[in-house]
């Protein structure tokens, strides 16, 4: 009677939606609970700019407090990957520089927007057993989590068009060999969407 009742709730479900929304849902909240990774965007203006326009990204050089050691320029070259998809017209800065030469240089190339970043706080937890034969402190087991500053700068104006900040952490599922810079991609993929409006599903 019992497994009657369930496949009976599970077709209900069946109809109600497709499976492509079950299993976004089920993801959210596993991502929630803290199984899954997660993370936190925090925009000031909820603007939009068009697909077509040029957007440069730079990271400052500004290295997070703590033990994590992020690649020097890896939030430029994540928000790069996920820009490109939906920016066409899109360049990255080699290496990390500050504001005013990244200024320079976007309006060198002729860039619209400059897309500046920063790793503002990275915590690397041990994750495996080669990090904690190097730590060996039971307080730092855990997940790892990040936190990315992001400020968008029209060229010609200097005006400042928006600023987000994201949050992100890692889950009890996927935690092992992850480090802070392996969960910063699918946010900036998703601050590229909430650009040109597009929903995050």
């Amino acid at each position: 009677m019992r497994s009657l009742v369930l496949l009976l709730a599970v077709l209900a479900l069946g109809g109600c939606m497709n499976v492509s929304d079950m299993a976004e849902g089920t993801r959210y909240h596993m991502s929630d609970a803290g199984l899954l990774d997660h993370s936190d965007s925090r925009r000031v203006n909820n603007l939009r700019i068009q697909p077509d326009s040029f957007i440069y990204i730079a990271q400052g050089a500004f290295a997070p407090p703590g033990s994590a050691y992020p690649r020097p320029n890896v939030v430029a070259e994540e928000a790069f990957n996920g820009f490109i998809e939906y920016f066409p017209m899109v360049r990255r800065a080699r290496a990390p520089e500050g504001l005013d030469q990244a200024m320079g240089e976007a309006r060198a190339a002729g860039a619209h927007y400059l897309l500046y970043t920063r790793f503002a706080k990275a915590d690397d937890r041990i994750g495996n057993s080669d990090e904690w034969l190097d730590q060996e402190y039971v307080d730092r087991l855990g997940i790892d989590s990040g936190v990315i500053q992001i400020m968008l700068i029209e060229t010609s104006t200097q005006y400042l068009i928006d600023t987000a900040r994201i949050k992100s952490r890692g889950g009890l599922l996927t935690f092992h060999d992850n480090k802070p810079q392996d969960l910063i991609g699918p946010p900036l993929e998703q601050y590229a969407r909430s650009l040109i409006g597009l929903s995050d599903q």
